[in-house]
């Protein structure tokens, strides 16, 4: 067994630990999922202020409540579609809340280029998240791209935790926007060709095929 793997099986089994304690405590899910949303308020607290170290700890506590929350819900069958949409809102408000805290941060130290920079990191952020709801209003699923809200996450605690928020950002704004861009290109490619095939309309095969299974179901009710 390697390192990593030791690693990644004691935390499952740490994980399990938590979800099973909160399953006995009865707490809703969605009281988790808000909890999460406060810590990470705090979390973009600490940052306006500079305290990256800190902050990238909070944003670490808070991102086990993003683990759970989902997990409780089906370990204590309380699954429900808006305990799925109230997830995903909460999530955006969390993203934008630490995204918030990094502008005051800039804009307090007067790094307005950083405050830029953050700004366009926000606005991918928000698009990455709305090409893809989006998308699946017309195609079954949209979840190509190199930079989904975990990796965005992960790269907010490297920053935080080694004082490298600036690079982080750059490495966001960068292959957040390709992310969209890849969402709109595969995107259209998905509607082109359904809608080639729509017009298209049946293959010769199919309409063999249809005609065979009417014949056939002619035969057994006859």
């Amino acid at each position: 067994m390697t390192y990593t793997r030791a690693i990644g099986i004691g935390a499952n089994a740490i994980i399990r630990l938590i979800v099973k304690g909160l399953a006995l405590s009865r707490i809703s899910p969605n009281a988790l999922t808000f909890i999460g949303l406060l810590i990470n308020i705090y979390a973009a607290v600490l940052l306006a202020q500079g305290r990256f170290l800190a902050a990238g700890l909070v944003i670490i506590g808070a991102g086990i409540f993003d683990m759970v929350d989902g997990r409780v819900a089906r370990e204590t069958n309380r699954v429900t579609k808006f305990g799925g949409f109230f997830d995903s809102v909460l999530d955006r408000y969390s993203d934008l809340a630490l995204l918030m805290g990094l502008l005051v941060y800039y804009a307090n130290i007067g790094r307005n280029f950083y405050v830029v920079l953050t700004a366009v990191v926000m606005t991918a952020s928000v698009m990455i998240s709305y090409t893809r709801s989006r998308a699946e209003n017309t195609i079954p699923l949209c979840k190509v791209g190199f930079l989904e809200r975990p990796e965005r996450i992960v790269l907010l605690i490297i920053g935080a935790l080694f004082d490298r928020m600036a690079p982080v950002l750059w490495v966001i704004a960068v292959l957040g926007n390709i992310t969209v861009i890849h969402r709109m290109i595969y995107t259209y490619s998905q509607t082109t060709a359904l809608e080639e095939a729509q017009l298209r309309g049946p293959s010769p095969s199919a309409l063999k095929n249809d005609v065979r299974e009417g014949e056939s179901r002619g035969v057994s009710q006859g």
